[in-house]
């Protein structure tokens, strides 16, 4: 009987059949699409498109931005990220946790490199009159991603208006207002 050897959840290959495309990705030359509602497009680079990544620790994922564009709030579970600004400028910022919940933001110019922490809820904004693009890596092979409002207001099945409208101080009307739009 021949098992596959499994190393974070995923199948090794055989090393007499490894061959350099394991460890190759072309597609980061490639622009995202960006017209979408909030204006920006993420592609992954993890081990599931990159399998010489496995058991590395790494991912990477380039972010197109349209002038005005948002990577919206989100938090990376099971990592730290650190991203380059390729093209444009861009605001970015994390939030520090309990009991400050302090925004820590700057504005980044081509070049520019700046670290979210990990577990931080953090975003990034095109602040420029053109397209940008961002290029981050982030110390996981498998970082996961929480977009904060599509997880509180687009869960299934939906939370209760009174948890969301006590937690958020809305009234409920709004809550069901912001579930429809998730």
């Amino acid at each position: 009987m021949n098992l596959a050897v499994l190393m974070n959840g995923l199948s090794c290959k055989d090393p007499k059949t490894v061959q350099a495309d394991d460890f190759f990705f072309s597609g980061f030359h490639v622009s995202g699409n960006t017209s979408n509602p909030i204006g920006s497009a993420v592609k992954p680079v993890t081990v599931s498109e990159l399998p010489g990544l496995n058991t590395l620790g790494i991912s990477l994922v380039r972010v197109d931005y349209a002038p005005g564009g948002i990577n919206p709030p989100h938090t990376h579970p099971r990592a730290s990220e650190i991203l380059t600004v390729v093209e444009g400028s861009l605001e970015v910022g994390f939030v520090t946790s309990s009991p400050e919940n302090r925004r820590i933001t700057k504005v980044l110019q081509k070049g520019d490199v700046f670290v979210f922490p990990f577990g931080l809820v953090h975003y990034q904004k095109n602040v420029g009159a053109r397209n940008a693009v961002a290029i981050a890596a982030l110390s996981s092979q498998n970082p996961g991603v929480v977009i904060i409002a599509g997880a509180v207001f687009g869960s299934a099945p939906e939370m209760s208006e009174d948890v969301l409208g006590r937690s958020f101080q809305l009234d409920k009307s709004v809550i069901k207002y912001l579930q429809t739009k998730f």
